[in-house]
């Protein structure tokens, strides 16, 4: 599937609850650094083969994902990338392209006033032999038109990953 019109636009913000009754603000930013103010929480990526199909992992009870973690210890975002990408999919980042950083802010709740930021990459992978480690079971293989329909994401969520879907693309030229 290619991204719809429901793409996150710079500036533009989603409300969402979380199972704990929180409200959180979510909010799309673009790639250049410094990311937003807030907590870094990790890396995630679209990753391709040369092939351009895209990898997508799970683990049991969840359903298909792109790549992505949070940071050890005083983990860069590309080296967070790095990692939890060969960690969850056995694939090694030969080149990655930040297209923009998603950020959540809870305005409800116990977690009030904390703002969480994610990096989201474009990156081209080289595929490992699959051993699954930590909480990873499954890896899969898609074409591009496929991976976003197979991803979970949760439909607050959606305008995020359409805007990071596209500009994920678009860096590979597929858009």
């Amino acid at each position: 599937m290619t991204s719809s019109d429901h793409a996150a636009r710079e500036g533009e913000e989603f409300r969402s609850r979380d199972g704990r009754g929180q409200e959180w603000v979510l909010s799309w930013h673009p790639p250049e650094l410094p990311a937003p103010a807030g907590r870094a929480n990790g890396s995630a990526g679209i990753c391709f083969i040369p092939e351009n199909d895209i990898v997508v992992v799970t683990w049991p009870g969840v359903a298909w994902k792109f790549p992505a973690g949070r940071p050890e210890e005083d983990e860069d975002w590309r080296a967070t990338l790095d990692r939890e990408v060969m960690e969850e999919a056995c694939a090694v980042v030969e080149d990655a392209t930040l297209v923009g950083f998603a950020k959540g802010a809870c305005v409800e709740g116990s977690e009030k006033g904390l703002a969480l930021v994610r990096s989201l990459w474009c990156a081209d992978v080289s595929l490992e032999p699959w051993e699954p480690r930590h909480e990873t079971t499954a890896r899969l293989v898609v074409p591009p038109d496929e991976a976003l329909e197979r991803v979970a994401f949760g439909g607050d969520h959606r305008p995020i990953y359409e805007r990071w879907f596209r500009d994920a693309l678009a860096v590979k030229g597929l858009a």
